[in-house]
């Protein structure tokens, strides 16, 4: 029987596997064709991620987008896996980092908020943690930074009664936009108008 000279890429690859499995290690070894496959998915996750941070369900949406015709979905499930296993993808992050940056900028209220964070596939206690950060005074305090900054733009005294009406729905209409309660939002709307209307001296 002729001698068969063993493959020594694959001694190697045995010995590492040997030494993980001693060391504690339980990584199996690299596919390279499961890794040529991947790359592409892996290069789109990397470039969605770099350019904001995703929540897991919509990293996922965006990969399906780009799986190439007749592929194997569960590559997704493998690229997903590691993003977490790596941090790059964190729900909870996601979420809290989402509350912070668009309640202090854009100034939206919890209540869209939620809604936005909903449809980023964001399960609902990690939402609700998110909010917690976001306080009724904090939102108090932007509904009237909202309607005082309209009322601002008011440069005459209204003539009539339709006149302040009309005035006044276009300054509680930046803060409905929003997403704060009608009741809130007419009530500091009125205040903000009252106070710009003395300051013009009507």
């Amino acid at each position: 029987m002729a001698e068969v000279t063993p493959d020594p890429e694959l001694v190697d690859r045995l010995r590492q596997a040997v030494a993980a499995v001693r060391s504690g290690e339980t990584q199996p070894l690299v596919d390279p064709d499961l890794e040529k496959r991947l790359a592409p998915l892996v290069a789109k996750a990397t470039r969605l991620i770099n350019h904001r941070d995703r929540s897991v369900a919509e990293l996922r949406g965006r990969l399906h987008d780009v799986l190439p015709e007749g592929e194997d979905p569960r590559l997704i499930d493998t690229v997903i896996e590691r993003c977490m296993a790596n941090r790059m993808l964190d729900d909870a992050r996601f979420a809290t980092e989402w509350v912070r940056q668009r309640s202090r900028n854009q100034r939206k209220s919890v209540a869209v908020l939620r809604r936005e964070l909903r449809d980023k596939g964001v399960a609902h206690p990690l939402i609700e943690n998110a909010l917690a950060q976001v306080s009724e005074d904090d939102q108090e305090q932007t509904i009237r930074d909202l309607v005082v900054k309209k009322a601002g733009t008011v440069t005459t005294v209204p003539a009539d009664r339709a006149e302040y009406e009309k005035a006044l729905r276009r300054i509680v209409g930046v803060a409905a936009r929003r997403g704060f309660p009608p009741g809130a939002s007419l009530s500091a709307a009125r205040r903000a108008l009252d106070s710009r209307i003395s300051e013009l001296g009507g």
